[in-house]
């Protein structure tokens, strides 16, 4: 039997053609767990909108939240 096609997000978390993603794909895409995702976007580390009762990350806040990360001067151990 042939297997169902999958979605063209279940194929590729780093679809360029994704504006919003949700919390768990920008997770993925930082390579971060997905409850750390929530407390960064709860807290206002990494940007994020609202559209109705849905929480979404712009796409380009994920690029944006790295270059923040490499700008912040190192912390002591």
């Amino acid at each position: 039997m042939p297997e169902a096609q999958a979605t063209a997000t279940e194929l590729d978390p780093f679809d360029p053609s994704l504006d919003l993603l949700t919390v768990e794909e920008a997770a993925r895409r930082l390579r971060i767990g997905r409850t750390t995702c929530f407390r960064l976007v709860l807290a206002g580390e990494i940007e994020s909108v609202t559209v109705g009762r849905l929480r979404r990350v712009p796409a380009d806040a994920v690029p944006a939240y790295v270059a923040k990360l490499r700008h912040r001067p190192a912390q002591a151990a």
